[in-house]
């Protein structure tokens, strides 16, 4: 079934309180073999997105979840494990399970490294898909810290193909607190301006700073946390991916109530500017989500009927009751 994978609220569909939604995704996964716990955490994680209208890194992500789990691809009990850890850093092992784990986990755990020492870092690997990258830089911001999350996958770079193609879709995201208002944050796929020869002719500029952002992210999320390496390679899950988190905690830095200030103040001023052709508001990065979420945890999570039959395609197929009749009162 394909999806609408847009990121803003539906035109149509239902609204589905945050709980139930939860409960529904969870009940998938553990039937599709994981833990309870780690369905709770990617439960969690995924009505979450929903509830920010990232739809695609939400339910927009679970029939692939399934898909790799149900054909032996992704190992739906991983038992993750922490390689290497010293005072500000970490190193994590995703045992060919979800991303999502080692990475969660991770930093919760570099949160409190950086708490201490002011900056902590991990790296993960021998894992597939972590999600959005925004996810971590967020929990980082739940704790009144500055986050950075990359990600990359292992794809090999072909001869015959132009240098320009090693722009991709490897996520980014960087998140700054504020007090008031809403924090910034980036989260993105790294291929802003695909390749072609028309492109090329018209922003040369724009190519190149494409082409050296792409390269970043991926020589960070997927060679630094080493998923090239033959212990990698070599597992008997499609574990390709890896990740590269950062936490700050500003008040290493400043007066936390200083930053919070400055943050609010940068954030209204562009509030005030004029608003993007189209666009409902003039906001930062990340501000559109926090309208939509404050809005959904009040009203519910809108989902369209794509969405809503594609859960309940997955919970017929695993013998899960999947319903939505429910909620036709809210339908909009």
């Amino acid at each position: 079934m394909s999806l609408d994978r847009r990121n803003y609220p539906p035109d149509h569909g239902i609204r589905m309180p945050y709980g139930d939604l939860h409960q529904v995704i969870q009940q998938l996964f553990v039937k599709a073999g994981m833990t309870e716990s780690d369905a709770d955490l990617l439960a969690t994680i995924l009505a979450r997105n929903n509830q920010r209208c990232i739809y695609s890194h939400g339910t927009g992500q679970i029939p692939h979840y399934l898909k790799v789990i149900r054909n032996g691809e992704v190992n739906p009990r991983p038992d993750v494990t922490v390689v290497r850890e010293s005072p500000s850093a970490l190193v994590m092992d995703g045992d060919g399970g979800l991303g999502y784990f080692p990475c969660w986990r991770g930093t919760e755990r570099i949160i409190e490294k950086a708490k201490e020492t002011g900056v902590a870092a991990l790296t993960s690997a021998h894992h597939h898909h972590y999600g959005s990258a925004g996810n971590y830089t967020r929990l980082a911001i739940e704790h009144d810290c500055i986050g950075l999350s990359f990600s990359g996958h292992r794809t090999y770079l072909k001869p015959e193909s132009p240098i320009a193609h090693i722009i991709d879709s490897s996520p980014i995201s960087i998140g700054i607190p504020a007090g008031n208002e809403p924090p910034v944050v980036m989260d993105m796929g790294g291929g802003v301006l695909p390749y072609n020869e028309n492109t090329f002719a018209q922003l040369p500029k724009s190519l190149f700073k494409a082409m050296a952002l792409s390269a970043s992210i991926r020589a960070l999320g997927a060679v630094f946390p080493g998923i090239y390496t033959d212990r990698i390679k070599t597992s008997k899950w499609d574990a390709n991916q890896g990740a590269f988190i950062v936490v700050v905690d500003p008040s290493h830095f400043c007066e936390l109530d200083e930053l919070n200030a400055e943050m609010d103040q940068f954030v209204r001023m562009a509030q005030g500017m004029e608003i993007v052709p189209g666009m409902e508001r003039a906001v930062l990065a990340g501000g559109n989500e926090v309208h939509w979420e404050r809005a959904n945890v009040e009203n519910g999570i809108p989902m369209s009927d794509a969405h809503c039959e594609s859960l309940a395609f997955e919970g017929e197929r695993l013998g899960v009751n999947v319903s939505f009749e429910a909620y036709e009162a809210t339908r909009f």
